[in-house]
């Protein structure tokens, strides 16, 4: 059936890569049809997949339109969906042999060992019976293509692989390994013991402005990174897509995880120029790889909802109901905490804690390899923490706490939740087992806007958690804040919000009582955004859609503010392209390749001057507003003279980045131009090995204007070249209650499978700016069908 179907459709893709270019009765009569029977399915259940790729799940029940989904994301990406199940369950090794061992261990030792019943007895009503769909569906798909190998996705014919069945309680269980700011936490604490701390401030500066607090009894001297043990990258080398990340230094670590983040704005029916409100969202994650969203389209009794899921997890990330458009972006909480302990020298299964010896909580795994005999590991924990880290010489262990793991911690169930929500109430009740940080952005058909942030946030009475703590119970959370004292607004009188990362807590927020984060993206996104909107009594969609793609830059109309009158004469030649500059990073620009080369050797350049050597080896690289707010006012830092300081500093790297330009792009600036350094260029994640290489071959060819600073993010490591790393591969536009006049983008496609004519056909509507329809109600998707899908229970 899967055969014919792909053959239909790369019959038809050049006109139904037009939408509309069909005639109705053209489009009917070539919307073919297929049957196909699956175990596991209560009732037929009807799909109709439109033109642009997104299917249209017609379900009886909330367990079948949550099957249908499991069943399309296994058939669009059922290798990326596969890996991420395997790495999270700790079963690499026995597909690819004993080097995986280390990181098994380590996904192991984060999963939920509570009573998984009882978790699931927690979960709002219809959310479990979604999720047991959403698993049944992804397992027909499997058997589906057990039955029918040739339909096998290549990579597992090339790896010697079988993909793994799905089990609902290992949604439970699976909680996820992660750094948090525990490294933060560890260098603050050996700034402190090097009397260099609030050097710190110029690499990650504490929003709002805060004083440090060391916890009483913490030996800062004895911390170092061997506290960190497995959280560390480089402590469980895994190949994948992970090999990356354990190969960076950690400046570039925290780089990759402050650039990521996503823009999100509502605008009130006072503001639309549609009369109804109007909700935008562009998650901003990884390019380069496998697309991390995927789109389809759920409807059953209860439930109407579209958009963009993320493969693997059950339910709609960003999207629409048929009540109420929802969007989200990172906010930040600090969710975990480095404890120290202290172990008893003999037996150092024995912790200190609340004034007496306890014993490590020990769990036996068992880990399967490939060629090669079982290993058998020991997991400990203390009040459930796991023990990252144990040195019984020093008598010494960490123990990391983290959101997570906590009882109810089931993010993975969470999304469901907020898909069947009414209206802002009961979304409010859905937010409770939301663990992620998030800023939710909410609009309804009846004209309410609303702002919620959302995620656990531990109480620490004692503590801020900008330290490692000593793990003898005097610095325990003592709870999780509820989501009524989380920051939030409903009906703002403004007409119109925002979140693009940035710190964005209430000035009344009693922060020194509800201590949330201090770290937090840079403001550019946001105030650029906060700059056009604020110009416009009246916004459209088009204007939604030139946001999302706007590439002004705000740090770049800062340097170009300070530049020097009297400057050298390779930096003269720099100053006057730049001042010629609108400051737009444009693909077709010379001065935006300029100024992104100019950019890193000011900060390399501020950081030798203002950093103090013996603070070196723990700020390898500044703040960018950090900097900029210090230039435009220079003190001391930068010597008897600042000012002169100041304008040699500018001088300097106006000319290295003139050289460096050179270099990369030619000696004539006139052909210079951002976008022929700066592509779009996917691959697959194994593409290191040939076999992968041949059968996947890149998507690639795509100039790209933006930086991580523009609301368009199209961010780079400049370590690692010019190529964009990460972005919004997902985008989307909704116009509240007139649903069809939604807009979307996904990069590259719904498929990752190369013989699909879905593989790649959104990549140049992505290159191009092109938002596309998000047809919604069933005349509209009727109008536009391309193909069609019966399931029925086998």
């Amino acid at each position: 059936m899967l055969i014919q179907r792909r053959a239909f459709l790369m019959a038809t893709a050049a006109a139904l890569a037009l939408p509309g270019s069909l005639g109705w009765a053209q489009k009917t009569a070539q919307a073919r049809s297929s049957r196909i029977r699956l175990t596991g399915l209560r009732a037929p259940i009807d799909i109709v997949e439109d033109e642009l790729g997104v299917p249209h799940v017609r379900a009886g029940s909330l367990h079948d339109a949550y099957f249908g989904q499991g069943y399309l994301v296994a058939r669009d990406r059922l290798f990326q969906i596969d890996i991420d199940h395997r790495r999270d369950m700790g079963r690499m090794a026995e597909a690819f042999g004993a080097a995986f061992v280390a990181a098994d261990k380590a996904a192991r030792l984060f999963h939920y060992r509570g009573d998984i019943d009882a978790e699931f007895a927690t979960l709002p009503p219809g959310v479990l019976e979604c999720a047991q769909g959403y698993v049944a569906g992804v397992n027909a798909r499997i058997a589906e293509l057990e039955a029918d190998p040739a339909q096998m996705p290549l990579e597992y014919g090339i790896l010697g692989l079988r993909p793994m069945r799905w089990d609902v309680r290992d949604l439970v269980r699976a909680r996820g390994i992660g750094m948090g700011d525990a490294d933060d936490e560890v260098r603050r604490a050996q700034m402190q013991a090097k009397g260099v701390l609030e050097v710190d401030q110029l690499m990650a500066p504490l929003r709002p402005a805060w004083s440090y607090r060391v916890p009483e009894g913490l030996d800062c001297a004895a911390v170092s990174e061997a506290d960190l043990g497995v959280l560390l990258p480089s402590a469980r080398p895994v190949p994948f897509e992970a090999i990356e990340e354990a190969a960076l230094d950690p400046a570039e670590r925290r780089a990759d995880r402050f650039a990521q983040g996503s823009n999100a704005w509502t605008i009130a029916a006072s503001r639309s120029a549609t009369g109804r409100p109007i909700l935008a969202n562009d998650p901003h994650l990884g390019i380069g790889g496998f697309s991390p969203r995927h789109m389809v389209h759920l409807t059953a009794p209860g439930l109407d909802v579209i958009g963009g899921g993320a493969p693997g997890l059950p339910g709609i990330m960003q999207g629409h109901t048929d009540r109420f458009a929802f969007g989200r972006t990172n906010f930040h909480i600090d969710q975990t905490d480095l404890f120290i302990l202290r172990t008893a020298q003999e037996d150092p299964d024995l912790y200190w804690h609340q004034g007496q010896w306890k014993r490590f909580e020990t769990y036996e795994d068992e880990i399967l390899v490939k060629d090669g005999p079982p290993q058998r590991v020991t997991q400990r924990y203390a009040q459930g923490r796991p023990i990252v880290a144990q040195d019984p010489a020093r008598q010494r262990a960490s123990a990391f706490a983290t959101v997570s793991m906590l009882p109810g911690g089931n993010m993975r169930f969470a999304i469901i939740a907020i898909n069947l929500a009414k209206d802002w109430t009961s979304l409010r009740q859905a937010f409770r087992i939301h663990t992620s940080p998030t800023n939710f952005h909410y609009a309804d058909i009846d004209g309410n806007t609303g702002w919620q942030t959302i995620g656990y946030t531990p109480v620490r009475p004692r503590h801020d958690g900008l330290f490692p703590a000593p793990g003898d119970g005097a610095f325990d959370w003592t709870g999780i804040l509820p989501v009524e004292d989380m920051p939030h607004v409903y009906n703002p009188k403004e007409g119109w919000f925002a979140s693009a990362n940035q710190m964005n807590i209430p000035a009344d927020y009693p922060y020194d009582k509800k201590i949330i984060s201090f770290s937090w993206s840079d403001p550019f996104r946001y105030n650029r955004i906060s700059e056009v909107l604020n110009a416009q009594p009246r916004h459209s969609i088009a204007d939604s859609i030139a946001l999302q793609h706007d590439v002004q830059s705000l740090p770049a109309r800062a340097l170009l503010a300070l530049l020097p009158d009297a400057l050298s004469p390779e930096a003269a030649k720099a100053a006057g392209l730049l001042r010629r500059w609108d400051c737009g990073i444009e693909a077709d620009s010379a001065a935006a390749l300029l100024y992104e080369m100019v950019m890193p050797e000011l900060l390399a350049g501020f950081r030798d001057l203002v950093v103090p050597a013996a603070a070196r080896a723990f700020i390898p690289s500044v703040n960018l507003f950090e900097m900029l707010a210090i230039l435009a006012k220079p003190d001391g830092r930068m010597g008897a003279d600042p000012v002169a300081a100041r304008d040699a500093l500018i001088d300097r790297a106006l000319a290295a980045g003139w050289r460096k330009a050179q270099a990369d792009a030619g000696a004539d600036p006139a052909a210079w131009r951002w976008g022929d350094l700066h592509r779009v260029k996917i691959t697959h994640p194994l593409s290191s090995l040939p076999g992968i290489a041949a059968a996947f071959p890149p998507i690639e060819g795509g100039r790209s204007g933006g930086d991580s600073y523009t609301p368009m993010a199209r961010g780079f490591n400049a370590r690692r070249g010019y190529q964009v790393s990460h972005g919004a591969s997902y985008l989307l536009v909704a116009d509240v209650g007139a649903w069809d006049n939604s807009r979307f983008l996904l990069l590259p496609g719904q498929s990752a499978d190369p013989r699909s004519p879905r593989y790649r056909d959104f990549y140049p509507r992505w290159l191009a700016g092109e938002m596309q329809p998000l047809w919604f109600s069933r005349q509209a998707v009727e109008r536009h069908a391309a193909g069609r899908i019966l399931l029925t229970p086998g």
